[in-house]
């Protein structure tokens, strides 16, 4: 039993004329026109790459959802919500800009959750349940998977992966009594 799983990143929440804020589990934004873009254009890479999924797991977020469903374009394959694929919650920062966190928590905060995801006080991450979560849907994967999330999430798939940015994707191949195999990362076509 071996699965390729790609994971990929919601599309833009923002226009270009709007500062991008800390959104998380609590704000469900829908894709602005150029994040519905990045999706379908998500998806005819994918096409054009002769993918074909047996499955999709999305967060149940409307930009995730969203994403997944521009991204498969009509393909019979069914889209599934898991709740482990949410955003995390950003607390007090939830909302705000770049410029409004860092004072509060500092530069370092930020650069830690940014390097290897240590989360800034106040953010509610749950860390070891999402890289059980990751484990559980490795062990269990079987054909092709396409997983849509946010970056919160994506983090803690693999350890080290880093970020992935919107309309951006990563491929990871898992066979059965080895580790998975990250093929690729932040990807975006």
């Amino acid at each position: 039993m071996s699965a390729r799983i790609i994971i990929a990143r919601h599309g833009n929440t923002f226009a270009a004329d709007e500062p991008p804020r800390r959104i998380g589990a609590r704000t469900d934004l829908p894709l602005v026109a150029s994040g519905r873009a990045q999706a379908m254009a998500l998806g005819l890479h994918l096409r054009e790459r002769g993918l074909v999924f047996d499955r999709c797991l999305s967060s149940p977020l409307l930009r995730t959802r969203e994403t997944a469903t521009l991204i498969l374009d009509g393909t019979p394959c069914p889209i599934d919500t898991a709740d482990w694929l949410v955003e995390i919650d950003h607390g007090p920062d939830e909302g705000r800009t770049e410029d409004e966190v860092r004072p509060r928590i500092g530069a370092e905060a930020l650069a830690a959750w940014e390097r290897d995801a240590t989360p800034p006080p106040d953010w509610t991450v749950d860390a070891e349940r999402r890289r059980a979560a990751w484990r559980t849907c490795f062990e269990q994967a079987d054909g092709s998977l396409l997983i849509v999330t946010s970056n919160g999430a994506a983090r803690f798939a693999l350890p080290g992966a880093g970020r992935l940015r919107t309309g951006a994707y990563g491929e990871i191949e898992v066979v059965p009594g080895a580790p998975p195999r990250l093929f690729a990362w932040d990807v975006r076509p």
